[in-house]
């Protein structure tokens, strides 16, 4: 635009100036007007010539600025002012171009460190056996070099001990079997591996299998043990086939030539597998070590087969040797570790157990279990880097380890179910899984720190197990068989007290030992897969978000993000629903309340945790709600609190889910109201609605005469231990097809923990009343479902009378398929014994059909909504992990997700879902007349559920 110049007076002499300053220039001009006196001179802007166009520039400074520069530089030439903003341009240019590299650096480092994680996690997934068999031989070599055993940890060192004998019996009975003419059916499964890491594998899995066992680790069945050493010997055999760089040759000189072509050739193909491994071009690898690898199954007998026998060379292989407290004359007290041992018949939990055949381990070995899991290999850790993607029935989880969309037992028509259906059917569920596998989780520390502290100081807080054993009832002295027989029961439920306690020892410390090994990994994965119902679950065994509140306690999100606003009041939400106690049902205006009342003791628990004032050890989940002080704490004590950045999942968590999609199906009002499908001032609470139904009922038979009324005795005894608690588990298992003896085991438990019956003749009577006024409250509150489950289980009868397992397709896409046959057994020999072993037979199971079916079908539809859930969580940018029907995200992601769960709940039953059934049902078999869909209640308003402001409270 036209540059204005103020006109000057005539009497107006310039005084003198300094020098001329070079100013920014503007666009070069035609012709400069000449000034006239008392005229504003116009100075008109020129056609370009062909310079690039300058960027505006700032107005000079006005204190000292004269016209006369303005002058002078408008009448400067071009190339006078062309340098400085060529100057400029450059300076720009080269800021940029290190700004580019510096960013293209960071992208080289992101990519190495990848590189590396995944590099990481291909050994640990092919090497991890290779790896302690290395370990072992050098301990080998380091003892025999200083003559001096290496100090070990005990189990370590029985270990060590058990190594090398076993692994020479292996390679004896591998070099017999070469030689021989007619081999033993194990021998081509046996000659697969090296001695060494099959000496390995039948150690480490043995312990392992002790360890995990129902009965405190004395026993595991020979059976067992021997499928799952067979089972473990071919997985590994299938993994590490491309990564040994030995074969076996032929004695034949001709075999021999052959054998090294073939070497040479597979050396080739090995070397390119690597390579495309360390190019992280997986997808080509995996597809030669398909083609190269033998991939057909074994099958159970001959894992079982081979089991036995590498079980036999345990047993004659395997010594421990008492300590160092005999007489010098004495000889050395060694003694077989393990032990086969045939077990009695004996009635447990009401059942009877035929004799049986175990391996039984030596004393000395058990004592070692609780720090066992530490030096125990742990296959499928979680992994270092994102899984593979899921693309069909055994394409995606893990990069090498056998990995499977679904957990089949080896049930021919599950499997045969998910190979069938075309790919694009299984998009929802291959995309829900990835989500669900993409979650970036890591070790929270302070946690973790604080459950050692307490683990090693003994236990017995805060819900670990105690590490002591409860002592055992002295004999009495009175020889009364009435007192006697009170001894021997009392002893015996002592033992049995002491097995379990030490079984969960072994089991915290299976946790402890993974947290240890990932805690400081800067994050790591979860594969999951599916039961045949469609149900995900982390195929990690130990320690995963879905197991316990110490579990879950450990483990937050490895990526933060900051909680604002909303995110500040629904962490104060969830500290108060961990809390527990009748907190968790509150308004969520009171547990707010709660929480800020309590600031005190919650900064203390997040400082102080194991010797302060420990409040959260009061806590109904007492690590999470340890982690959440702690979280929160953190978050107070910041400058800004909204900004500070959160690393905890909020949980919500369904009320009785079952109920809420029966409602749903039969659009019943007045189980929506009872399970939050309407909106109302505060959530419900169904079980402490059925709580006080069941309350009334006790308190009028109490008050009956006894004389008349037979259970009037029983009321008074129960009348003061009916709570919440007492029927929680009954009502949520009922939906899903609990059984009168099952809901009565369940009472039984909590009557239990509460301590006051204390005769056991008199706790069954108590449970048997209990269980029957709370299963009468449920049926008078819940019809529409009861009148949905009978129409379901009469579905699945008609089905299983044409010899037939029910199926159907679940809303997502999966097809399920119920595993329920009659099952044969049959002998088979091997080395060590005669073992029964079960197939599949082709007679289906009716009666296990028609009760599975309404609780699978219900589960399949939980499971649709976790999915369809999951996948909009992620399309929204949302970090999510679910369980089951607990859903958990960002705290400042709780609204948005909590509107995205109903939105896809409505979603969902917005389907016609029972006519959907019906109709599958009558295609597949049209020669049966099945009853119609039970007639539908009048609750229509279902849109409204995703318009509740509360959230669905916590469990």
């Amino acid at each position: 635009m036209p540059l204005l110049l103020f006109s000057v007076s005539p009497s107006c002499v310039p005084p003198p100036r300094p020098r001329l300053r070079r100013l920014s220039p503007p666009p070069p001009m035609v012709a400069v007007a000449p000034p006239t006196v008392g005229t504003p001179v116009t100075i008109l802007p020129s056609v370009s010539v062909g310079l690039p166009p300058l960027p505006p520039l700032p107005p000079p400074a006005t204190d000292d600025f004269h016209w006369l520069d303005l002058f002078a530089f408008l009448n400067s030439p071009a190339d006078s002012y062309r340098a400085p903003v060529e100057e400029m341009e450059a300076g720009v240019e080269e800021e940029l171009e290190r700004e580019i590299e510096l960013e293209r650096g960071r992208e080289r480092e992101r990519k190495a460190r990848q590189r590396r994680l995944r590099q990481r996690q291909v050994k640990a997934e092919t090497e991890a056996w290779a790896r302690a068999a290395d370990e072992y031989r050098e301990l080998e070599r380091e003892m025999l070099d200083r003559k001096l055993a290496p100090a070990l940890p005990y189990v370590k060192s029985l270990f060590l001990g058990w190594f090398e004998p076993l692994r020479d019996a292996i390679a004896r009975d591998q070099e017999v079997q070469r030689r021989k003419r007619v081999k033993h059916v194990y021998a081509k499964y046996l000659l697969l591996l090296p001695a060494d890491k099959v000496a390995v594998i039948v150690m480490h899995k043995m312990m392992g299998l002790l360890m995990s066992s129902k009965d405190g680790g004395v026993s595991v069945r020979v059976v067992q043990a021997a499928h799952c050493i067979g089972e473990a010997v071919e997985r590994e055999f299938k993994v590490q086939t491309f990564f040994q760089k030995t074969r076996k040759k032929s004695a034949s000189k001709t075999e021999g030539e052959n054998d090294e072509a073939l070497e040479k050739e597979q050396a080739k193909c090995r070397e390119r597998v690597k390579s495309l491994v360390r190019r992280r071009k997986l997808t080509e690898a995996q597809k030669i070590v398909q083609q190269e690898i033998e991939l057909e199954e074994w099958g159970t007998e001959a894992q079982v087969k081979l089991g036995t026998r590498l079980i036999e060379l345990l047993l004659d292989s395997a010594f421990v040797q008492s300590p160092a407290d005999q007489k010098p004359e004495s000889s050395p007290d060694i003694r077989p570790a393990f032990k086969h041992v045939l077990r009695q018949p004996i009635v447990e939990n009401g059942r009877l157990k035929k004799k049986h055949w175990v391996i039984e381990c030596d004393p000395l070995v058990h004592e070692g279990f609780e720090s066992t899991a530490r030096h125990v290999e742990i296959p499928y850790l979680p992994m270092l880097v994102p899984p593979k993607k899921w693309k069909g029935y055994d394409s995606g989880g893990y990069l090498f380890l056998p990995s499977y969309i679904m957990r089949t037992h080896g049930v021919k028509d599950q499997k045969e179910a998910i190979k069938s259906v075309p790919r694009k059917q299984l998009r929802k569920v291959f995309e829900a899984l990835d989500t669900l596998g993409s979650t970036k989780w890591r070790v929270n520390r302070r946690v973790h720190d604080a459950v050692e502290a307490i683990w090693s100081r003994g236990g017995g807080i805060a819900g670990l197990v105690d590490k002591g054993n409860i002592p055992l009832p002295e004999r009495p002295e009175s020889e009364d068989p009435d007192e006697i027989q009170k001894w021997k029961w009392g002893l015996k439920k002592a033992k049995k007290t002491n097995r379990e306690l030490h079984a969960e020892r072994c089991d915290t410390e299976l946790k402890l030992s993974v947290a240890r090994k990932m805690r400081e990994e800067d994050g790591f994965y979860y594969p999951h897969n599916l039961d045949f119902r469609g149900r995900a679950y982390p195929m990690h065994p130990h320690l995963s978000h879905l197991g316990s509140d110490l579990c879950r306690g450990v483990l937050e999100y490895a990526e933060g993000r900051p909680l604002g606003k909303s995110g500040l009041r629904w962490l104060k939400i969830h500290l108060a629903n961990k809390y527990g106690g009748g907190i968790e049902k509150l308004s969520h205006e009171g547990k707010v309340a709660f929480v800020e009342n309590q600031l005190p003791d919650i900064f203390d628990s997040a400082t102080n945790p194991v010797d302060g004032n420990c409040w959260w050890m009061n806590a109904e989940d007492p690590f999470q709600c340890l982690a959440a002080c702690m979280d929160l704490s953190d978050a107070l004590k910041s400058s800004s609190p909204h900004c500070a950045v959160s690393h905890l999942p909020i949980h919500q968590d369904g009320s009785c889910n079952g109920l809420q999609h029966y409602a749903a199906l039969g659009r019943d009002y007045m189980g929506a109201v009872a399970v939050n499908l309407v909106p109302g001032e505060k959530p419900a609470d169904i079980y402490s609605e059925i709580a006080t139904r069941v309350l009334d009922v006790v308190r009028q038979d109490s008050m009956k005469d006894p004389a008349t009324n037979p259970t009037a005795s029983l009321a008074r005894v129960l009348v003061d231990q009916v709570d919440r608690k007492l029927v929680k588990q009954t009502v949520m298992t009922s939906v899903y097809g609990v059984t009168y003896i099952g809901a009565r085991q369940q009472i039984t438990k909590r009557l239990q923990e509460k301590g006051h019956i204390t005769d056991d003749k008199l706790l069954y009577e108590v449970s048997c009343y209990a269980t029957r006024v709370t299963l009468d409250a449920l049926g008078q509150m819940f019809q529409s479902a009861r009148g949905i489950m009978a129409w379901l289980g009469d579905c699945a009868k008609m089905i299983a009378s044409e010899n037939q397992p029910v199926k159907w397709t679940s809303p997502v896409g999966l097809p399920v398929v119920q595993p329920y046959k009659k099952y044969k057994n049959y002998m088979i020999r091997t080395s060590l014994q005669c073992l029964a072993l079960r197939r599949e037979g082709d007679a289906i199971a009716l009666q296990r059909q028609k009760a599975a079916f309404p609780p699978n079908f219900v589960h399949s539809l939980d499971s649709s909504h976790m999915m369809m859930t999951a996948i909009a969580c992620k399309k929204a940018g949302l970090h999510f992990a679910g369980v089951h029907d607990s859903f958990w995200v960002h705290a400042c992601d709780v609204d948005k997700m909590n509107h995205i769960l109903r939105e896809q709940f409505v979603e969902l039953y917005s389907m016609p879902i029972l006519q959907n059934l019906l109709k599958e049902f009558q295609t597949s078999f049209p020669t049966l007349e099945f009853p119609p869909c039970p007639s539908q209640g009048d609750f229509d308003d279902l849109q409204g559920f995703q318009y509740i402001r509360h959230a669905i409270p916590s469990l």
